[in-house]
């Protein structure tokens, strides 16, 4: 397993590896620019050298870069769509660049409009992504969601609609996160219901699609439908869904990065959750 965490890239991109192996990580997860601005500064050849060149120096097994929040290739509303499209193409790019092989996307809002509207239009801007961005080094992760509001990809049968769609499966896949599954209703807090849940994910999504986790507690109850992260085992999720995680074979090599809301508390994070490993 490759356990890390999302990381600052404040004073410049490859400060995040240098940050995140001081505190324990194997992985990392940036944003490669502000992820509430639509504007882009381009890269400069010295910042991907320096990156690169980090990634290796501290020996960062698995970089992962997270699309902009404002991006909503769902969106009925056609001039957001496409400013979407280009955005995420102009990160695709970006991540090619930088050596960064995933790229974690949510799926999106339809908005109020008719809900498998709203998903066919992801899939072909997912699709078309893809396409215009002309790289194969760089997947497209579909990360699960809390379904708070109008956002497509709560139920792990929309998950597995979108990769069937997108029908691209060497550049395609998903992220799991704990929290957002939890407060979509999957229950992960006893040995039976991770076990149920996670049987579920495999037999609907399968597990060989699985990239990345985002391991992080929940402030909100099961099936509240709420997005709000809490450090680990201090939310509703406790210590359970995370000493199960960290004994799960299926997961293999697959990084798995906290996104808890204190970066501060990362360090003490990672050591519980490496405390969690049975021997």
């Amino acid at each position: 397993m490759i356990l890390g965490a999302h990381r600052s890239t404040a004073g410049g991109l490859w400060k995040a590896p240098e940050s995140g192996r001081a505190i324990g990580c194997d992985g990392i997860q940036i944003f490669t620019r502000p992820p509430q601005r639509w504007a882009e500064k381009p890269l400069e050849p010295s910042e991907i050298d320096l990156f690169r060149q980090a990634l290796v120096d501290y020996t960062i097994r698995s970089a992962v870069a997270h699309d902009l929040y404002l991006t909503n290739l769902a969106s009925p509303n056609d001039d957001l769509r496409d400013k979407s499209i280009r955005s995420c193409i102009t990160e695709l790019k970006r991540c090619a660049l930088l050596g960064i092989g995933q790229l974690v996307m949510h799926c999106g809002s339809h908005e109020g409009c008719d809900e498998q509207v709203g998903m066919d239009r992801f899939a072909s801007g997912v699709q078309q992504s893809l396409d215009e961005s002309e790289q194969d080094s760089v997947m497209i992760l579909l990360e699960t969601t809390a379904g708070q509001g109008k956002s497509l990809g709560w139920r792990f049968e929309q998950i597995a609609a979108f990769l069937e769609q997108i029908d691209r499966p060497q550049l395609t896949g998903v992220c799991l996160d704990t929290c957002h599954i939890f407060a979509a209703g999957y229950d992960l807090t006893t040995p039976e219901s991770y076990a149920e849940t996670t049987d579920t994910f495999d037999r609907i999504v399968g597990f060989q699609r699985l990239q990345c986790v985002h391991c992080n507690d929940s402030k909100k109850d099961l099936g509240s439908r709420v997005d709000r992260h809490e450090n680990i085992g201090q939310g509703m999720m406790g210590d359970v869904p995370f000493r199960q995680l960290m004994n799960d074979k299926r997961l293999g090599n697959i990084p798995v990065l906290l996104e808890t809301p204190d970066l501060e508390t990362h360090e003490e994070d990672l050591r519980k959750l490496r405390s969690f490993l049975l021997t």
